[in-house]
């Protein structure tokens, strides 16, 4: 089975360095313009449900059953959503959290650890389910933390967290051996593959 994950198009907060989680904000029409219909329609894609990866799905898989999974909504940055660094410089939480390597819980949002609990914990099952169905493929729609907590995970090679950096419109293509998952749960990366 071949699993795609995409990320969403540009929004303005993404292209203004914003820290974007919960917001729930569209694409902007540059981010629009950026994504092209996919050379192949997948029947069904899993989306989180925040606007921006919706669209994203609409405009990659314009026919697809979009399947919203909650799971997948981006990382809650509490009290930093919206805002910029450069906006934080002088907030004491902010500095906190970013000596912490980014791992403490955000003000009012959650950790790096829930987050991906939360994700992995959703991919996983969803991964299991389409085995059990004899899915070819598997399409999912998300967001960067999204994607790289699941990439960090489950993919193969290994690499952390902050070494995944999916860009907007981007896309990881894995290949799943079921043997390889049902043992090690893991996905070997797709070097080159069409997304």
């Amino acid at each position: 089975m071949t699993i795609l994950l995409y990320r969403h198009g540009l929004t303005a907060y993404s292209g203004e360095g914003r820290y974007l989680g919960r917001t729930d904000v569209p694409l902007c029409a540059a981010g629009a313009r950026a994504l092209a219909r996919a050379p192949f329609d997948p029947g069904n894609v899993y989306v989180s449900p925040l606007l921006r990866a919706r669209q994203s799905a609409e405009i990659l898989f314009p026919g697809a059953r979009q399947i919203v999974v909650p799971a997948f909504a981006e990382f809650d940055f509490g009290a930093f959503e919206g805002k910029s660094a450069l906006d934080m410089a002088d907030d004491g939480d902010y500095r906190v959290w970013v000596e912490s390597g980014c791992l403490a819980p955000c003000p009012g949002g959650e950790s790096l650890s829930q987050f991906r609990t939360r994700c992995c914990g959703a991919f996983a099952a969803l991964v299991d389910d389409a085995l059990r169905r004899g899915e070819k493929r598997l399409v999912l729609v998300a967001h960067s933390g999204t994607l790289r907590a699941v990439m960090e995970g489950f993919a193969l090679p290994e690499r952390g967290y902050f070494d995944w950096a999916p860009p907007c419109g981007g896309c990881y293509a894995l290949s799943c051996d079921e043997a390889l998952w049902r043992t090690r749960r893991k996905l070997c990366v797709q070097e080159g593959a069409p997304c």
